[in-house]
């Protein structure tokens, strides 16, 4: 296979529509899941634009990876929506607010799964 140099690269990405610039100044890029972030320092950050739209090319630089503490979420749920769940459903007001943590706070599927519906 014949090696291609890179100015002439340049042209016949050029010539397809794709152009390739280098982002300079870069320090580190952040990557977030819901469970953790990926950190990479020092990395080499190319922008290719393709009919529109971007692509962003990270290399190099050195990773490391963040775990993410998970946020327990925290519901309120006021007396009168325990009351009138378990007057709807029929159950007692501790099943009640159990359905409504499971649903995190939505009256109708916490009367829903109470009926079994």
């Amino acid at each position: 296979m014949r090696r291609i140099s890179p100015r002439q690269l340049r042209r016949m990405t050029k010539k397809l529509g794709v152009e390739m610039k280098e982002l300079e100044g870069v320090t580190e890029v952040i990557i977030r899941t819901s469970e953790k972030e990926i950190v990479i320092e020092n990395p080499q950050v190319l922008i290719m634009s393709i009919s529109g739209q971007k692509v962003y090319q990270v290399m190099g630089g050195e990773e490391k990876e963040v775990e993410l503490e998970r946020k327990k979420e925290v519901i309120e749920i006021s007396e009168e929506d325990v009351q009138l769940v378990a007057s709807q459903a029929g159950v007692s007001l501790e099943e009640a607010r159990k359905a409504l943590e499971a649903t995190k706070g939505d009256l109708a599927a916490a009367i829903m799964l109470l009926k079994g519906g």
